[in-house]
Protein backbone atom coordinates (compact mmCIF):
# COMPACT_ATOMS: atom_id res chain seq x y z
CA UNK A 1 0.00 0.00 0.00
CA UNK A 2 0.93 3.45 -0.76
CA UNK A 3 2.34 5.97 2.13
CA UNK A 4 -0.72 6.87 4.56
CA UNK A 5 -1.08 10.76 5.48
CA UNK A 6 -3.72 12.10 7.84
CA UNK A 7 -5.10 15.35 8.65
CA UNK A 8 -6.71 15.96 11.92
CA UNK A 9 -8.66 18.93 11.99
CA UNK A 10 -7.81 20.50 15.78
CA UNK A 11 -8.50 24.33 15.27
CA UNK A 12 -10.98 24.76 17.58
CA UNK A 13 -11.97 26.20 20.70
CA UNK A 14 -13.93 24.27 23.76
CA UNK A 15 -15.92 27.21 24.49
CA UNK A 16 -19.42 24.88 24.81
CA UNK A 17 -16.93 23.22 26.95
CA UNK A 18 -16.67 26.35 29.21
CA UNK A 19 -12.97 25.84 29.19
CA UNK A 20 -10.43 28.40 27.33
CA UNK A 21 -8.72 25.22 26.16
CA UNK A 22 -8.09 24.76 22.32
CA UNK A 23 -11.17 21.67 22.28
CA UNK A 24 -8.40 19.26 21.47
CA UNK A 25 -6.47 19.63 24.66
CA UNK A 26 -9.48 19.33 27.31
CA UNK A 27 -8.95 15.99 29.34
CA UNK A 28 -10.19 12.98 28.56
CA UNK A 29 -9.47 10.21 31.52
CA UNK A 30 -6.55 12.28 32.30
CA UNK A 31 -5.22 13.19 28.45
CA UNK A 32 -6.21 15.32 25.94
CA UNK A 33 -8.55 13.97 23.92
CA UNK A 34 -6.53 14.43 20.66
CA UNK A 35 -3.65 11.81 21.99
CA UNK A 36 -6.24 9.25 21.87
CA UNK A 37 -6.84 10.15 17.86
CA UNK A 38 -2.88 10.04 17.45
CA UNK A 39 -2.09 6.84 19.12
CA UNK A 40 -4.95 5.42 16.79
CA UNK A 41 -3.85 6.75 13.15
CA UNK A 42 -0.10 5.06 14.93
CA UNK A 43 -1.71 1.92 15.46
CA UNK A 44 -3.33 1.88 12.02
CA UNK A 45 0.07 2.57 10.51
CA UNK A 46 -0.20 6.27 9.10
CA UNK A 47 3.38 7.29 7.95
CA UNK A 48 2.13 10.82 8.40
CA UNK A 49 0.23 13.29 10.11
CA UNK A 50 -0.81 17.01 9.70
CA UNK A 51 -2.65 18.32 12.65
CA UNK A 52 -4.30 21.64 11.79
CA UNK A 53 -3.97 24.36 14.32
CA UNK A 54 -5.99 27.59 14.69
CA UNK A 55 -7.40 28.73 18.16
CA UNK A 56 -4.33 28.95 20.86
CA UNK A 57 -1.76 26.78 18.00
CA UNK A 58 1.05 27.53 20.27
CA UNK A 59 -0.51 25.71 22.81
CA UNK A 60 -1.50 22.65 20.60
CA UNK A 61 1.93 22.78 19.10
CA UNK A 62 3.62 22.31 22.35
CA UNK A 63 1.33 20.01 23.41
CA UNK A 64 2.44 17.33 20.56
CA UNK A 65 5.92 18.82 20.56
CA UNK A 66 7.36 15.33 21.79
CA UNK A 67 5.86 13.32 19.55
CA UNK A 68 7.37 12.14 15.78
CA UNK A 69 5.98 12.49 12.45
CA UNK A 70 3.71 15.10 12.75
CA UNK A 71 3.34 18.52 11.05
CA UNK A 72 1.32 21.41 11.79
CA UNK A 73 -0.42 23.71 9.70
CA UNK A 74 -2.05 26.84 10.45
CA UNK A 75 -5.66 27.91 9.96
CA UNK A 76 -5.34 31.77 11.10
CA UNK A 77 -9.66 31.57 10.43
CA UNK A 78 -11.76 28.96 11.01
CA UNK A 79 -13.98 28.90 7.83
CA UNK A 80 -14.80 25.13 8.00
CA UNK A 81 -13.53 21.72 7.87
CA UNK A 82 -13.31 22.02 4.18
CA UNK A 83 -10.99 25.10 4.79
CA UNK A 84 -8.90 23.36 7.72
CA UNK A 85 -8.48 20.87 4.97
CA UNK A 86 -7.00 23.66 2.38
CA UNK A 87 -4.59 24.72 4.76
CA UNK A 88 -2.73 21.53 4.37
CA UNK A 89 -2.54 22.16 1.06
CA UNK A 90 1.43 21.55 0.64
CA UNK A 91 1.52 18.41 2.45
CA UNK A 92 -1.29 17.57 -0.16
CA UNK A 93 0.01 18.01 -3.01
CA UNK A 94 3.37 16.06 -2.45
CA UNK A 95 1.52 13.39 -1.17
CA UNK A 96 0.59 10.45 -3.79
CA UNK A 97 -1.57 8.03 -2.15
CA UNK A 98 -4.89 8.04 0.46
CA UNK A 99 -4.97 10.95 2.63
CA UNK A 100 -7.62 10.10 5.91
CA UNK A 101 -9.12 13.41 6.61
CA UNK A 102 -10.43 13.12 10.91
CA UNK A 103 -11.02 15.44 14.02
CA UNK A 104 -8.98 15.83 16.75
CA UNK A 105 -11.79 15.78 18.79
CA UNK A 106 -12.73 11.91 18.47
CA UNK A 107 -10.78 9.99 21.62
CA UNK A 108 -13.57 7.11 20.36
CA UNK A 109 -11.57 6.52 17.75
CA UNK A 110 -10.39 2.70 17.04
CA UNK A 111 -6.76 1.56 15.19
CA UNK A 112 -9.23 -0.99 13.66
CA UNK A 113 -11.81 0.72 12.17
CA UNK A 114 -8.89 2.98 10.18
CA UNK A 115 -6.86 -0.14 8.90
CA UNK A 116 -10.46 -1.48 7.65
CA UNK A 117 -10.91 1.33 5.81
CA UNK A 118 -7.24 1.70 4.09
CA UNK A 119 -7.61 -1.96 3.69
CA UNK A 120 -10.78 -1.21 1.66
CA UNK A 121 -9.49 2.10 -0.20
CA UNK A 122 -6.72 -0.37 -1.65
CA UNK A 123 -8.64 -3.20 -2.44
CA UNK A 124 -11.43 -1.05 -4.35
CA UNK A 125 -9.40 2.79 -5.13
CA UNK A 126 -12.25 4.84 -5.34
CA UNK A 127 -11.66 8.03 -5.32
CA UNK A 128 -13.59 8.70 -1.89
CA UNK A 129 -14.34 6.05 0.83
CA UNK A 130 -16.55 7.34 3.86
CA UNK A 131 -16.10 6.06 7.06
CA UNK A 132 -19.42 5.68 8.62
CA UNK A 133 -21.39 3.99 11.45
CA UNK A 134 -25.25 3.34 12.46
CA UNK A 135 -26.49 5.16 15.49
CA UNK A 136 -29.89 4.16 16.94
CA UNK A 137 -30.75 7.87 17.81
CA UNK A 138 -28.61 10.07 14.80
CA UNK A 139 -30.33 13.87 16.16
CA UNK A 140 -27.39 16.15 15.26
CA UNK A 141 -25.77 14.46 12.30
CA UNK A 142 -25.56 13.81 8.27
CA UNK A 143 -27.36 10.99 7.17
CA UNK A 144 -25.99 8.64 4.53
CA UNK A 145 -28.35 8.55 1.95
CA UNK A 146 -28.25 5.04 -0.60
CA UNK A 147 -29.72 4.17 -3.65
CA UNK A 148 -31.98 1.28 -4.12
CA UNK A 149 -28.96 -1.08 -4.67
CA UNK A 150 -26.95 0.32 -1.69
CA UNK A 151 -24.67 2.61 -3.18
CA UNK A 152 -23.92 5.82 -1.82
CA UNK A 153 -25.58 8.84 -3.41
CA UNK A 154 -25.38 11.78 -0.85
CA UNK A 155 -24.29 12.94 2.87
CA UNK A 156 -27.73 14.94 3.83
CA UNK A 157 -27.56 17.05 6.98
CA UNK A 158 -30.31 16.70 9.12
CA UNK A 159 -31.76 20.54 8.71
CA UNK A 160 -31.66 19.38 5.41
CA UNK A 161 -33.18 15.97 5.44
CA UNK A 162 -36.89 15.34 4.65
CA UNK A 163 -38.96 13.11 7.05
CA UNK A 164 -38.18 9.99 5.29
CA UNK A 165 -34.16 10.60 5.54
CA UNK A 166 -34.17 11.51 9.15
CA UNK A 167 -35.37 7.98 9.94
CA UNK A 168 -32.30 6.84 8.66
CA UNK A 169 -29.64 5.56 11.02
CA UNK A 170 -26.15 5.44 8.74
CA UNK A 171 -24.50 9.05 9.80
CA UNK A 172 -21.46 10.57 8.57
CA UNK A 173 -18.75 11.16 11.48
CA UNK A 174 -16.68 13.32 9.65
CA UNK A 175 -14.30 10.46 8.87
CA UNK A 176 -13.16 10.03 5.32
CA UNK A 177 -10.14 8.43 2.80
CA UNK A 178 -9.45 10.03 -0.55
CA UNK A 179 -6.96 9.62 -2.97
CA UNK A 180 -4.80 12.67 -2.86
CA UNK A 181 -5.37 14.30 -6.47
CA UNK A 182 -9.19 13.74 -6.44
CA UNK A 183 -9.28 15.48 -2.94
CA UNK A 184 -6.83 18.22 -4.11
CA UNK A 185 -9.68 19.01 -7.04
CA UNK A 186 -12.22 18.65 -4.87
CA UNK A 187 -11.01 21.42 -2.63
CA UNK A 188 -10.77 23.70 -5.74
CA UNK A 189 -14.30 23.06 -6.55
CA UNK A 190 -15.79 23.44 -3.07
CA UNK A 191 -17.67 26.94 -2.09
CA UNK A 192 -18.80 28.79 0.78
CA UNK A 193 -22.36 29.57 -0.70
CA UNK A 194 -24.04 28.46 2.74
CA UNK A 195 -25.18 30.86 5.61
CA UNK A 196 -22.18 30.04 7.41
CA UNK A 197 -20.07 31.49 4.56
CA UNK A 198 -17.94 28.22 5.38
CA UNK A 199 -16.23 25.66 2.88
CA UNK A 200 -17.18 22.16 4.06
CA UNK A 201 -15.19 18.79 3.34
CA UNK A 202 -18.42 17.36 3.51
CA UNK A 203 -19.07 18.73 -0.25
CA UNK A 204 -16.10 16.95 -1.64
CA UNK A 205 -17.52 13.95 -1.97
CA UNK A 206 -20.42 15.44 -3.89
CA UNK A 207 -17.93 17.33 -6.27
CA UNK A 208 -16.52 13.55 -7.32
CA UNK A 209 -19.19 11.98 -7.71
CA UNK A 210 -20.79 14.63 -9.84
CA UNK A 211 -18.11 14.42 -11.64
CA UNK A 212 -18.43 10.31 -12.03
CA UNK A 213 -15.97 8.77 -10.22
CA UNK A 214 -16.11 6.12 -7.27
CA UNK A 215 -17.35 7.25 -3.89
CA UNK A 216 -18.29 4.82 -1.45
CA UNK A 217 -19.45 4.50 2.51
CA UNK A 218 -18.81 1.98 4.40
CA UNK A 219 -20.27 1.44 8.09
CA UNK A 220 -17.00 0.24 9.41
CA UNK A 221 -17.14 2.55 12.48
CA UNK A 222 -18.15 0.92 16.07
CA UNK A 223 -21.01 2.53 17.96
CA UNK A 224 -18.40 3.61 20.68
CA UNK A 225 -17.14 5.37 18.28
CA UNK A 226 -20.20 7.93 17.39
CA UNK A 227 -19.93 9.80 20.58
CA UNK A 228 -19.08 12.75 20.16
CA UNK A 229 -18.08 15.85 22.71
CA UNK A 230 -19.51 19.18 22.36
CA UNK A 231 -20.59 20.10 25.71
CA UNK A 232 -19.41 18.92 29.63
CA UNK A 233 -22.41 15.94 29.83
CA UNK A 234 -20.96 14.44 26.92
CA UNK A 235 -17.36 14.82 28.10
CA UNK A 236 -18.40 12.73 31.20
CA UNK A 237 -20.38 9.80 28.71
CA UNK A 238 -17.43 9.40 27.03
CA UNK A 239 -15.22 9.59 30.01
CA UNK A 240 -17.36 6.39 30.97
CA UNK A 241 -17.07 4.59 27.88
CA UNK A 242 -13.27 5.03 28.04
CA UNK A 243 -13.01 3.59 31.12
CA UNK A 244 -15.48 0.32 30.58
CA UNK A 245 -13.11 -0.49 27.33
CA UNK A 246 -9.79 0.08 29.07
CA UNK A 247 -7.92 -3.53 29.82
CA UNK A 248 -7.77 -4.53 33.52
CA UNK A 249 -4.11 -3.47 35.24
CA UNK A 250 -1.72 -6.39 34.75
CA UNK A 251 -2.26 -8.87 36.65
CA UNK A 252 -6.20 -8.58 37.12
CA UNK A 253 -8.60 -10.90 35.46
CA UNK A 254 -11.68 -8.91 33.53
CA UNK A 255 -14.38 -10.72 34.79
CA UNK A 256 -16.86 -8.14 32.89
Amino acid sequence: MSDKLAIVMAGGRGTRMKSELPKVLIEVCGRPMIEYVLDALDAAGVDQMVVVVGYRAGDVEAALSGRKDIDFALQPEQLGTGHAVMMARERLEAHDGPVLIVAGDSPMMRSDSIATLFEEFERSRPACLLGTAYKHDPTGLGRIVRDRDGNFTAIVEEKDATPEQRRICEVNLSCYVFDSRDLCHALDEIRADNAQREYYVTDCPDVLQREGKLVRALPVLKPEETLSINNVAELAAVEAAMRSRKPPPKGEVDTS
